[in-house]
């Protein structure tokens, strides 16, 4: 109703002039006329225009409804108004620009399933040659084949974000949420890190209580947990220093924490740390930091329901704190 009067302001305005006028003109003119015979043809008028406001909104009134609610169902937005000539022609308009809207759309659809496609097969054919150079590293000296180790590990580590990146848009199709016990899920990233770990002198300390388990996917978690954990080795400096790994139970919560001695995030970057591509103070000082470790752990989490908290003091290290919600 309220954009039927908006729209017929300017005619109320015109009428409102025109019957001001009309008086004024006989007054000027000196023609006299009758006071009753003037509010009669004043009146008179005024009924037309009623009489035309009524029918003008009866005739358009599903076409005032529909444009006042804009986010109604889209069958309800599709469905035809009425007969008039206007509503039919905004009807019109809705369902070509809908037709536009989902060729647009499949043809998204279709691009974006084929550069998963293609993703997942390059990915998948690249761990080829990665296994061929393990193979062929056991036939040379330990110093160089442990630095090419080193760089085929950041290799691997990086096709995988980039395979689970790649799965992170059809996520509701590649999860199964189940019990899993998380000493064992804590001990799979340490050993796949195990290198990492001897490289930097950094020793891993474990407290979570063997048989402690919650409902989440057992394979996001892993990745979820590897992008911390790769993280915080990688802004440890210094030998004979720790990365705490601990599991906290509160009720039906749980709150699995990873603590480093690491140089830690300044203030001004802890709100964007979780912002893809956003590498930060520090991360400008790393070539080798991507930016999206975090942002894809704030990501799966968030689709499995699980929250995560950052604590961090510059030169006091770091502490991410995974929230499960449920364990039972």
């Amino acid at each position: 109703m309220k954009l039927f009067w908006k729209e017929h302001v300017p005619l109320m305005l015109f009428y409102s002039v025109q019957v001001a006028l009309v008086p004024a003109l006989y007054w000027l003119t000196g023609e006299g006329r009758p006071f009753a015979i003037v509010l009669y043809g004043v009146l008179l008028s005024t009924v037309v225009l009623v009489l035309y406001m009524i029918f003008r909104y009866c005739q358009h009134r599903k076409l005032y409804l529909r444009l006042e609610e804009p986010l109604a169902a889209e069958e309800e937005l599709l469905q035809p108004m009425d007969e008039a000539p206007l509503s039919n022609a905004v009807h019109e308009l809705l369902r070509s620009y809908d037709r536009h809207f989902r060729d647009q759309l499949r043809q998204q659809q279709s691009g974006n399933e084929q550069h998963l496609a293609f993703m997942n097969r390059w990915v998948h054919q690249m761990k080829t040659p990665i296994s061929v150079i393990q193979l062929l590293l056991q036939e040379l000296e330990e110093p160089a084949a442990d630095s090419i180790q080193e760089e085929l590990d950041r290799l691997s580590k990086g096709l995988e974000m980039v395979l689970y990146t790649a799965r992170l848009d059809r996520f509701e199709h590649d999860f199964s949420v189940q019990p899993v016990e998380l000493l064992q899920i804590v001990n799979q990233v340490v050993a796949g890190n195990r290198r990492l770990f001897i490289s930097k002198g950094i020793t891993p300390s474990l407290q979570i209580r063997k048989g402690l388990k919650v409902y989440t996917d057992a394979k996001w978690l892993r990745f979820s947990l590897d992008q911390i954990v790769v993280n915080a080795l990688k802004y440890t400096v210094g030998t004979d220093k720790q990365i705490s790994i601990s599991a906290e139970e509160q009720g039906d919560c749980c709150k699995l924490t990873v603590q480093d001695q690491g140089i830690g995030i300044e203030r001004e970057d802890l709100n964007r740390v979780f912002h893809p591509y956003y590498t930060g103070e520090h991360g400008r000082q790393y070539q080798e930091s991507t930016g999206m470790g975090l942002y894809l752990v704030k990501e799966v989490c968030g689709l499995l329901g699980h929250e995560v908290m950052l604590q961090s003091e510059p030169g006091s290290g770091t502490r991410v704190t995974l929230l499960f919600k449920h364990r039972t």
